[in-house]
């Protein structure tokens, strides 16, 4: 089986189309690849955060990532946790360059000024540690993280050219095709977890009665019959891709069986409802014993501890940094003549 890696960043609460678009494609693969699975908590420092939601957020996504079947098996951990993602970005930024850093996506959509972070030019660097930490050899990715594996691979192949064979060079992977879900308040934006209004949001952890009066309320148009056509009815093209996640089925199907936009709502509403109840139950029995998340994290972190630290130490003794335990090492660093 091929090594998958996917990391969940605790920058909000997840939503309907996490779930579709992330969350759902990992759980139905993880059996059929060597899959790990990380809380992506030191991605979620490069810009503007406070702590305690940052704590709150990491703990929140892993207990619905459980809740939504990951297995034990599956290596579930908080990134911060395993130090070898900290040593492995440096070594990297040492191999990386700035125009490379410089020029990815997220440095020029959220960053530039004064007061950008350090960390938001070096992210990238971060993510490729990420990667090659665990000798992955296929990431799955969305249209808008391509460039991150290629990135990824680029220093990888230069390192293992300047160092000698020390990665694994990873290759991007499409997931299933999934429908990409729209803000219910703006049909032509993205379901977002950190959308400024969560009014068009199916968030995961909803009261029934949220979702069922988003979903009533949601954006359609002043035509009354029920069609699947995304660019000319994108409110009612939604909900009919949101009510297909939850039955499975067509949305060209789905939309025959409706003589009005109140009954499909209805529906809609009702199944997302139906999807979320037994997720949002298994959460909140692993919130009633919070010791039951640390032991799956602590047992995560334990899976993936010796592969990450022998990783780190294959690229520090190819950079010809010293590590205990090579050659004459003595505890005052100096190298003995052998």
């Amino acid at each position: 089986m091929a090594t998958r890696i996917t990391g969940f960043k605790p920058t909000g609460h997840l939503q309907l189309g996490n779930y579709v678009g992330a969350i759902r494609p990992t759980i139905t693969g993880q059996h059929q690849h060597d899959t790990t699975v990380f809380i992506a908590d030191l991605q979620a420092m490069t810009v503007p955060h406070e702590p305690k939601r940052l704590n709150a957020n990491s703990y929140e996504v892993a207990g619905l990532l459980i809740a939504c079947g990951l297995d034990p098996a599956t290596p579930l951990y908080v990134q911060s946790q395993l130090s070898s993602h900290f040593e492995l970005h440096y070594l990297l930024e040492c191999a990386a360059t700035y125009g490379e850093m410089h020029r990815m996506i997220q440095f020029k959509e959220k960053g530039g000024g004064s007061g950008t972070r350090l960390s938001l030019l070096t992210y990238p660097a971060l993510m490729a540690a990420d990667i090659l930490v665990h000798d992955i050899e296929e990431v799955p990715v969305g249209a808008d993280q391509g460039q991150h594996v290629e990135l990824t691979r680029d220093i990888a192949t230069r390192f293992n050219a300047a160092y000698g064979e020390t990665f694994v060079v990873p290759k991007a992977v499409l997931p299933p095709v999934a429908a990409r879900l729209k803000d219910l308040s703006y049909p032509t934006a993205k379901m977002g977890k950190t959308n400024a209004s969560t009014g068009g949001v199916l968030f995961l952890l909803d009261e029934p009665d949220v979702l069922r009066r988003k979903v009533m309320r949601a954006v359609t148009d002043a035509e009354r019959e029920v069609r699947y056509m995304p660019e000319s009815k994108p409110g009612v093209s939604n909900l009919l891709d949101i009510l297909s996640v939850a039955t499975d089925r067509r949305p060209e199907e789905l939309a025959t069986q409706f003589g009005s936009y109140g009954e499909l709502k209805k529906a809609v509403a009702d199944s997302v409802v139906a999807l979320l109840a037994p997720i949002q139950e298994r959460y909140r029995e692993l919130m009633a014993d919070p010791r039951e998340l640390d032991r799956r994290l602590a047992d995560g972190l334990e899976q993936v501890r010796d592969r990450a630290t022998a990783t780190v130490r294959r690229a520090r003794s190819a950079m010809g940094l010293a590590t205990p335990g090579d050659r004459a090492y003595t505890p005052h660093g100096v190298f003995d003549e052998v």
